[in-house]
């Protein structure tokens, strides 16, 4: 698929069908969404891989019983993978810290850091799977962990420090959920157009 396309055709998807994605292709595709640049090549980030029956394990600590009954996307619980991108702000202090980098002052806490970039990278990794995804011709959705993100975290066994950024749903989307959205909030928000997003040369010169 053109870069283009990929970047344009690039939804989230609620709705999925039960069919099983290929464990070699998720594969290629982590270890595509891996490669993005990482602060002095840290390389914090991990990825937690549920899938088939493994996804229950998210959903009982972040959805209960009941609220899944009513659920509005209820296609979305069908989802064969749920990717947890996963931050480690240590790798970070621990990679600043080191002769060739401890002249930046970034290595002895994470307050020293003006912008936390294992978050940032993290972010990067889950936008590279996403559009890696679409390009494989599957669909995602990545959404916050709002629920017991503690509890779900000690279940898998997670490292202390170690924190995902959200999670990210992968599966064959279902005809529906292909087409333009009908519910949610593209489907009734414009997007900016491209001369009120750029300002070249200060805030208030939009114009291109």
């Amino acid at each position: 698929m053109e870069w283009s396309d990929v970047v344009r055709k690039r939804r989230m998807v609620r709705d999925f069908t039960d069919e099983p994605v290929d464990p070699v292709l998720l594969d290629h595709l982590l270890d595509d969404a891996r490669r993005v640049p990482t602060a002095g090549f840290s390389q914090g980030i991990d990825f937690v891989v549920l899938a088939g029956a493994q996804t229950e394990i998210f959903w009982k600590h972040t959805m209960e019983a009941s609220v899944r009954e009513t659920f509005q996307w209820p296609g979305l619980l069908r989802a064969p993978i749920i990717v947890l991108p996963m931050a480690d702000a240590s790798a970070y202090l621990e990679r600043y810290s080191q002769p060739d980098k401890a002249h930046a002052g970034l290595g002895s806490a994470q307050e020293a850091w003006p912008v936390p970039y294992w978050y940032i990278d993290t972010g990067m990794a889950g936008m590279a799977l996403l559009y890696g995804v679409v390009n494989a011709g599957l669909g995602a959705l990545f959404f916050g962990i709002f629920r017991n993100e503690i509890a779900l975290m000690a279940e898998l066994g997670v490292p202390v420090g170690k924190r995902p950024i959200g999670a990210i749903a992968i599966g064959h989307p279902t005809p529906s959920a292909q087409a333009a959205p009908k519910e949610g909030s593209p489907s009734h928000r414009a997007r900016r157009p491209l001369q009120a997003v750029i300002h070249r040369g200060s805030w208030n010169l939009t114009e291109i």
